[in-house]
């Protein structure tokens, strides 16, 4: 059995590139960026009126001058004007071009316009006040986002701004969420009082869509022969396969038997944290006949196997499957979060524990309050919480004030 840190070391070591597709702009939300994005044009592409006004010369505006005759109307979207008379102006809207030769915008709210005369009601203007000028922002082949991004609504404005319609973003991996066990049935039905219904694999299914992985699932029933051939035919033909249950010891769980059978490399079994100790990783390969190579790398297909309670698997899919696919896309795949113990508590067998935990912010600081469940049957108990605290091995008492690595659950 090893350590939590252990297990999540030897996952991170098993990363895969799974390369790159071109996908429409409105689908691009969340996935990540492959490609640097440069300004097409200066950002703004034009000197820009920041606010509804007239535009004059300073010029005329310090030799005394307040009365200004109106030449015209320089709307948003249209050709740019030119003030004629540097004694004159032109109303401008806001996001219109500025008109040529002139240098200021003053906001309708400082001029009195009245038969063709804007009058102006201050004393006190700048060289390119209210003008947004061009280029300020970024200049022409600047680079606006750089890759290796989680695409987010920011990055969507940009993206379109400069005309990219399609994106270039990491191919996610193929998954196959697989659920095991006669006494599972599917959510439709009325399970009898020795069933349950089918939960994990969709728990499984909503964590995943949290990264834009879109699972197929599969039930197979707690027969071996029938396990050993349904995975035996899917095993080549995903990246990666999540099973929920049949790990453990029981008479039932044949899960590492065919594993083993099957050829899939057991890389670890059994993971010293609560919950989540019959925790099976392994990698199974497909070696590429000579014709194949070609400088082209073996199939390899992932396997996290976790165990059946539905705590453990929920935990197990954020503390190890997150950061193995954020390093796979190249992210920062290392637990930023923390939060502080908000009162002492008591865990004495020697395994990391990821303890079930209320946050409260603070003044900007994360509290962590336990709320006790009833073990890691207990799927109702994560509705009362909203994240796991992980407390280390090597000690038994756990005090208020402490700060440990957090895995939220809730945004």
């Amino acid at each position: 059995m090893i350590t939590s840190e252990k297990a999540l070391e030897i996952i991170l070591n098993q990363t895969q590139d799974f390369g790159i597709e071109t996908i429409d702009l409105k689908k691009s939300i969340g996935r990540i960026l492959k490609e640097n994005i440069v300004a097409d044009r200066d950002f703004p592409p034009f000197n820009r009126a920041s606010m509804d006004g007239i535009a004059i010369t300073v010029a005329a505006f310090n030799s005394g001058l307040r009365e200004f005759p109106i030449e015209g109307i320089q709307a948003a979207g249209s050709a740019q004007l030119t003030l004629q008379n540097k004694n004159n102006c032109i109303e401008v809207m806001t996001g219109a071009m500025t008109p040529l030769n002139a240098e200021a915008v003053i906001p309708y709210e400082l001029v009195e316009i009245k038969d063709g005369i804007a009058k102006v009601i201050t004393n006190d203007i700048n060289y390119f006040q209210n003008i947004h000028r061009k280029g300020l922002d970024r200049k022409q082949n600047d680079v606006l986002i750089k890759e290796n991004i989680v695409i987010s609504p920011a990055e969507i404005g940009v993206l379109a701004t400069v005309g990219k319609s399609t994106v270039k973003v990491s191919k996610n991996p193929k998954v196959m969420i697989i659920s095991t066990g006669d006494e599972l049935v599917e959510v439709n039905q009325t399970p009898e009082i020795y069933q349950i219904r089918r939960s994990n694999v969709h728990t499984l299914v909503s964590l995943l869509e949290n990264l834009k992985i879109k699972a197929d699932t599969i039930h197979i029933a707690d027969d071996k022969p029938l396990l050993k051939q349904k995975i035996a035919s899917i095993l080549s033909d995903y990246d990666v396969l999540l099973f929920s249950g049949a790990v453990s010891k029981g008479k039932f769980d044949f899960l590492p038997q065919i594993f083993d059978e099957l050829g899939v490399v057991k890389l670890f079994h059994k993971v010293r944290q609560r919950p989540g100790k019959p925790f099976w990783f392994g990698r199974h390969t497909v070696p590429l006949s000579v014709s194949e190579r070609n400088g082209k790398k073996a199939k390899n297909t992932i396997v996290f196997a976790f165990p059946g309670n539905p705590v453990s698997t929920f935990v197990s899919c954020m503390k190890y499957f997150y950061p193995w696919y954020r390093k796979s896309m190249v992210l920062n795949y290392e637990n930023q979060n923390f939060a502080v113990l908000s009162k002492d508590f008591n865990f004495k067998p020697d395994l990391t524990y990821f303890l079930q935990v209320k946050l409260e912010n603070k003044k900007g600081t994360i509290y962590a309050t336990p709320i006790a469940g009833h073990g890691s049957g207990d799927l109702a108990n994560l509705v009362d919480n909203d994240a796991f605290i992980e407390l280390p091995t090597g000690k038994q008492m756990f005090n208020k004030g402490e700060v440990f690595p957090l895995l939220s659950y809730r945004s």
